[in-house]
């Protein structure tokens, strides 16, 4: 008979007993309720507890990184799902149409697990490598902000120029670019950062609350930026008339936003050029710079702050490939490695 509390526990909250019938232990997480008052529920097994708390700080980061499928989760289930209830507004013979519609398609990839193969990360010789590929491309500035600050693909996707900042002395605080200018003064000591406080999710907000962050922009990205600059300014005298100004960082030529395919096809060419090959896609950028900083003594405290992470044990289960425990910080450790 299992032992277990008859308490309703909140969203995210654990709970481990022991099922005599199975000879396990359980542990649950609550995912909240329907409206009809079903609990919601991810379960994991265990021969010991220890190994229930371990599988369950993996499935917490999991849940925190926005994986939700298991493995036997395939693609005609979450088409059903779709169907069934993400259409709402819509009419039962649209409900029809799409389904006939999706038909076809189904057949052909319908038994098709959606789980995910795990992310990778790059070496720091491979990610010299990459930069140095992408010297001269479009990609530069975006390859160089996504290794070396470690924003998300959605996130600098949607980063706009006046979200871009030079710090302007203790009277100013920071100032937009747009207005203070990417151009080196003498000295040497110019500060900048840029504002992760968009992003190309529903909505336009960032994935969570702490994604919400100013992050210190190491040398080679300023560099990177100040190329960017100037090749956007290039692209909108191409294009005259056909120029649409949305503000935004990286664009098309003529000014509108990227989308996620735009990305990874350029960014999977970049690769091939750099001769890492064809299997990456660009989140593994930031897969990188979570691991090189750990790999270089940022806590792991830290790192989920500049990752943007709610919890660290996203940081340590999903993203980062070897930690150690130091001092130092972003921006500083970017520039003693990358220059």
């Amino acid at each position: 008979m299992a032992e277990a509390t008859s308490r309703r526990r909140g969203f995210g909250e654990d709970a481990i007993y022991f099922v005599a019938s199975r000879n396990r232990y359980v542990g649950a997480v609550s995912l909240g309720y329907t409206a009809d008052g079903k609990r919601l529920r991810r379960t994991v097994l265990g021969r010991t507890k220890q190994e229930v708390r371990d599988k369950l700080k993996a499935l917490h980061a999991e849940l925190d990184a926005g994986v939700r499928s298991s493995p036997g989760y395939t693609v005609r289930r979450a088409v059903d799902d779709w169907l069934r209830e993400g259409l709402d507004g819509r009419s039962e013979r649209t409900r029809r149409l799409y389904a006939g519609l999706l038909g076809p398609v189904l057949e052909a990839v319908g038994a098709k697990p959606l789980t995910g193969r795990p992310s990778k990360s790059f070496t720091v010789d491979q990610a010299k490598v990459l930069l140095a590929a992408a010297e001269g491309t479009r990609m530069h500035a975006y390859v160089a902000l996504s290794l070396l600050a470690g924003i998300r693909t959605e996130e600098a996707r949607a980063l706009r120029w006046d979200h871009v900042v030079r710090w302007a002395g203790d009277a100013a605080g920071w100032q937009p670019v747009t207005t203070a200018g990417l151009d080196p003064r003498p000295g040497g000591e110019d500060q900048f950062a840029i504002y992760v406080w968009r992003s190309e999710r529903f909505g336009g907000d960032t994935k969570t609350g702490k994604s919400r962050r100013t992050l210190a922009l190491p040398r080679r990205g300023v560099e990177a930026l100040r190329e960017q600059r100037k090749r956007q300014a290039a692209d909108q005298l191409r294009a005259g008339p056909l120029w649409q100004d949305h503000g935004l960082v990286f664009a098309s030529t003529i000014g509108t936003p990227l989308t996620a395919n735009n990305v990874i096809r350029a960014f999977r060419s970049l690769t091939e050029k750099a001769g890492l090959g064809r299997d990456w896609v660009p989140r593994e950028m930031r897969h990188t710079f979570v691991s090189v900083l750990s790999a270089n003594g940022v806590p792991v405290e830290s790192i989920a702050l500049l990752a943007g992470h709610d919890r660290t044990t996203t940081t340590e289960l999903v993203y980062r490939h070897e930690i150690r425990p130091a001092l130092t910080q972003g921006a500083q450790v970017m520039d003693n490695i990358f220059g």
